[in-house]
This record gives structure tokens, sequence and C-alpha cells, in this order.
């Protein structure tokens, strides 16, 4: 599609095609690079490549420069070319996912003047993003709008969706998108003769080139990927009950169902329903049919009872299908071996919580017990989920599944889930919008280990004001800000001061502990 917009032709000017590249660890960005430097110089260009890597993996792009200059240009004279991208003089810009494209709209290798943006708009989420103790996901929509802003021709596909329909890695992807651009003064056949000259790879890279191809042109859209595991029925007993509950509510009702039958069984989904069923009685019905305070509560209680325990971590290594998604990753042939190493370092309070009740208090009481386990389990250990040692210790730890209801752990859990829904059921009739937010709370008490016990200190020290809270104009903003003070960081300051604003003692304050 040579000659569209955007198309720099060797004609216009003697000064070098300027390409950068901004792709991440083991996608290929190193490899689409060879194919546009073998690309150029079979069509008659000089070319010169170099790439700059960044941090390691997601928490930094490789930049991979070129340089194009036609020889017919140079009328017998070697051109000077640079080794880096300058900020306003690049004419293509390829991204291999959207905040990569909007990291290069930062650095100011975008420019409405000149560059082609060639960007991918699926996500490959950053550390400080997959970290934080909520959603940290970026808003993509405005990466997106800066993107379009910013370059003179924009070609956004998804790439990361046809890489995987085709089997193949993203750069091909990318070169697809980049000859259907048109803004490379070269026929689609040259591009596909330089995939085939590689050898490694061709067949899939091929595929993946023309259905990148045909998208970025309009020529045809990508066909929806079906999941690889559909979600199962919902048993027709726990179906029937669930039409019992508002329209609005009745998908993540489903949703929640299917969660807690897979954690437990069918008299724990039981257990669900009956309680959603409570608060879906009290929520007074609203002109547009939402029911906010139902559905909240349909999210939080299904996360809340199926809450992370040894059990369920042993159960989940064990997952077969976890193991195939991993051979998948590391592009195992079927007759390689891949050995799977869990690192495990459950404490004294994990162990104690997994058994009946009754023995869980004794361990956790000084004693010969407590030392005994303590001793066991001071030092973390690595289990090969793959050996037969491995896989019969996890499993062992994952039959205890039918016992769960009955360990000191799953005591608290359901305690503080009644008494949240208790909770609910008291402010709703009085104010449904801090029903609501007393809802959404439950979402601090999540994870493991100092993570779990943080959550449930914020939690607590949370639900404590909301009697002094109610009393406020705005208690359903007020308790909010709360919780986003304590999701805010991990030491727990952030939501001292959100108290202290709002006149509350400070946690170690003794009149308060014996309150």
């Amino acid at each position: 599609m040579p000659g569209g917009v955007g198309t720099v032709k060797a004609a216009d000017t003697p000064r070098a095609i300027r390409l950068a590249i901004l792709a991440m660890g083991g996608e290929g960005g190193g490899v689409l690079a060879d194919w546009l430097s073998d690309l150029a110089q079979a069509e008659g260009y000089i070319v010169q490549a170099t790439s700059v890597p960044g941090v390691a993996q997601r928490t930094g792009a490789t930049i991979y420069y070129l340089e194009l200059f036609p020889k017919a240009g140079a009328k017998g004279r070697q051109p000077v070319l640079a080794l880096m991208p300058v900020p306003g003089d690049v004419d293509i810009v390829i991204a291999s996912e959207l905040m990569e494209a909007a990291r290069a709209v930062s650095r100011g290798l975008v420019t409405p003047d000149r560059t082609t943006l060639v960007a991918s708009s699926h996500r490959v989420h950053a550390m400080t993003e997959k970290i934080a103790m909520t959603d940290g996901r970026a808003d993509p929509a405005p990466l997106e709008e800066a993107c379009r802003k910013a370059a003179k021709h924009l070609v956004m596909l998804d790439m990361g969706r046809i890489a995987e329909k085709t089997g193949s890695v993203i750069s091909a992807v990318m070169l697809g998108a980049l000859a259907a651009s048109g803004a490379l003064p070269f026929e689609r056949r040259a591009y596909e003769a330089a995939i085939e000259r590689s050898g490694i790879g061709a067949a899939s890279s091929l595929a993946a080139f023309a259905a990148s191809f045909a998208t970025a042109s309009g020529q045809a859209p990508v066909e929806a990927i079906e999941p690889a595991n559909p979600l199962p029925p919902v048993p027709e007993t726990l179906a029937a009950r669930i039409d019992q509950l508002p329209a609005a509510v009745r998908e993540l009702a489903r949703l929640g169902t299917l969660r807690v039958l897979d954690y437990q069984d069918a008299s724990y989904a039981g257990l669900y329903l009956d309680r959603l069923a409570r608060i879906a009685a009290i929520e007074p019905e609203t002109s547009d049919g939402n029911a906010p305070l139902t559905t909240e509560t349909a999210r939080q209680l299904a996360l809340a009872m199926t809450y992370e325990d040894p059990v369920r971590v042993a159960e989940l290594k064990l997952d077969p299908g976890r193991i195939a998604r991993i051979r998948a990753e590391v592009k195992a042939k079927p007759d390689e071996i891949v050995d799977v190493a869990e690192f495990l370092h459950p404490r004294l309070e994990e162990i104690a919580g997994m058994v009946p009740a009754p023995l869980g208090r004794t361990l956790l009481r000084k004693g010969l017990a407590r030392s005994l386990v303590e001793l066991l389990t001071r030092k973390g250990r690595t289990v090969k989920t793959t050996s037969i040692r491995g896989f019969l210790t996890l499993a062992a730890v994952a039959r205890m599944k039918p016992y769960r209801l009955r360990s000191l752990r799953h005591a608290a859990e359901d305690a503080r889930v009644e008494a949240w829904l208790a909770r609910i059921a008291d402010i709703a009739p009085r104010n449904t919008p801090l029903a609501v937010e007393i809802a959404r709370a439950l979402d601090l008490v999540k994870g493991y280990g100092n993570t779990h016990e943080r959550g449930v200190v914020s939690y607590e020290r949370i639900m404590d004001t909301v009697a002094r809270v109610i009393e406020r104009p705005d208690p359903a903003g007020e308790l909010r800000k709360l919780c986003a003070a304590a999701s805010a960081d991990d030491t727990g300051r952030a939501l001292e001061k959100a108290l202290a604003a709002l006149g509350e003692r400070p946690a170690g304050d003794v009149s308060m502990r014996s309150t």
C-alpha cells in the first residue's frame, strides 16, 4: 500500500527515513529491526540500525532505531546516519503496547507534523500497576487520545489479540501494520519476502503479517477469540435462585456463584446466594432498575467467601491448566520436560488457620506444639510441582478442602462477613450510598500473610468510624476517602492521617483499645 497517508518517499527529500521501534523483552523487537534492515537493503537503501536496551521486561522497553537512506540519493557518497532518535525528528514510531506508545509521545518522538505512529491498543501492565494495593491500572482512554493528538497519522489495532490468534510473536503483527500504513515506500510483497528470507518461524509470521495487514488496512476485522476455558453452566437449583435476584445483579451473581462453587461446593454456593438475597430484599428500588448495593455486595461477598488459604493455593498450583499455560509460555515441545519449582513459606498463622478450630487455637498458644511448628516453618521450602514428591505434598494439602469450613481461619472469615452484612443491613434503610461504600470497603481485606493482616486492621479501623461518619454531611464520601487512604500505602500512615482529620484517635491510643 505504498504512497498512503504518512508515506516518506525517497524523491521528496534527500534526508534519511527515521524509524524507531519500542518493544519489550521477548516480543521480537530485534527480529522486526532485522526484517526492516534486510527489506530496506534489498530495496536499495543504506541502513544504520542500533538498539538501546531498557531496564528489565515491562519496566523499560528497548528502543531499536533505524535510518534508511536511498543509495540513489547518496550519489556514490556515504551518508552520515544517527545512532539514536531525536525528539521531533522521527518519521515512523512502532510501539508494541499502548503504554509504550504513550511513552514515545511523552519523549517527543511522535509529532503531528511528521510522525506516523503504528501502535497496539492492548496493555501489558507495568509492575507499579500490578503491585498497587487497589486497582492500579492506568485508564487507556487518555493514552489513546494522547497518541491520536500527537501523531500525524495513527494506525492502532489490538496486536496482542492478532498475535494470540495466529500463534505468532507480536513482531510480525507490527510489521503487517507498518506495511498497511503505507509509511514506507515498499510493496507488500517486499515485506513478506524479508520474512521468508529469515527462515525461522516464517509460516506463523506470515500468517500474523497477513492478519495484521488486513485489519490495519480495513479489509477484515479480527475475529473474536473464543475463551480457552468457557465458563461452565450454573446448576439448575442455583440458577433458579439467581433468577429471583434483580436483573441488574444476575450476571455478576452467576459469576460469583461459579467462583464459590469452584472454591468449595454447592452448599457453600447456596449460602452465597442466601446472603445476597438478604441484601437484595432491603435495597430500595431505583428508577433506572440498577441495584448498586446488591451489585457491590455480590462482588465483594464472592471474594470474601473465597479467601486465599493454603488449601486454595495448593489446589491452584496443581491445576492442569496452569501447567499447560506454563509449558505454552516457555514454548516447550511435547517431548520436552518442564520442571516447575514453587517457593512456599507458610507461617504459623496459616498452618493454624487451616486445621480445625480447637487444634488451631492450641497451635497459636505458647507451648511445645507451637514451638515445633515454628521450627518447621522458620525457612521457606522449594517444592517442585512436577515431581512426585512435590505433587503429593501439595495434593495432601489440597485434599483438606472438605474440612475447610471447620477450620480456625474460616471461623474468623465467616464472622467478619456476617458482621459486614449486618452493618450493611443496618445502614441501608438510613443511607443507601453509605451502605454501598461499606460493601465496597471489604475489598481492603484480601491476599494472605502480612498483606491480609494489614487489610484487616485497616478495614476494622474504618468500620469503627461508621457510627460517627454517618452524622456528617457526606458520609459516603468520607468513607470513600478513608478507603482510598488505606489503599494509598502499606504502612497505614495515609489512613491514620485521614482518620486524624476526622478527629479519630491514633490506633495506639490506650483509651481507644479499651472501647
